[in-house]
């Protein structure tokens, strides 16, 4: 039987082992309190926190979270990532280090202002 895939971010957190649900509870409650609007959905597989569009995804690995706010996410913190390996869409944070709360945090503000901002430039 093929298993089936998550439909929230409950079932998602519990398909790992117990330190990493750990570690992704911490990181979706650090998105819900920058953010405290925006939705939780599953996008690409991923949890994700939409306002009117999604903001951030991330996702776990063997050793690392996954931290996807695409593009302009990235371009505007890259400069703050250090030794974190990242790419023009994600970071990846180490499971074995503290995870980044604060820049996580302000990472997810800066693309919901973008995000309300586009929402408002479409209603002039």
């Amino acid at each position: 039987m093929e298993k089936s895939e998550p439909k929230t971010i409950d079932e998602y957190i519990a398909l790992f082992p117990l330190k990493t649900q750990e570690i992704l509870q911490q990181v979706r409650e650090t998105i819900h309190k920058a953010v405290p609007n925006a939705k939780e959905v599953i996008s690409y597989k991923m949890p994700a926190f939409k306002q009117s569009a999604v903001l951030v995804y991330f996702a776990a690995y063997k050793n690392h979270i996954g931290f996807y706010p695409t593009g302009s996410g990235i371009e505007a913190f890259q400069h703050e990532f250090g030794d974190y390996k990242w790419s023009k869409g994600a970071v990846q944070f180490p499971i074995d280090k503290p995870m980044p709360l604060d820049l996580i945090t302000r990472i997810t503000k800066f693309k919901a202002e973008r995000d309300l901002e586009k929402v408002v430039k479409k209603k002039k």
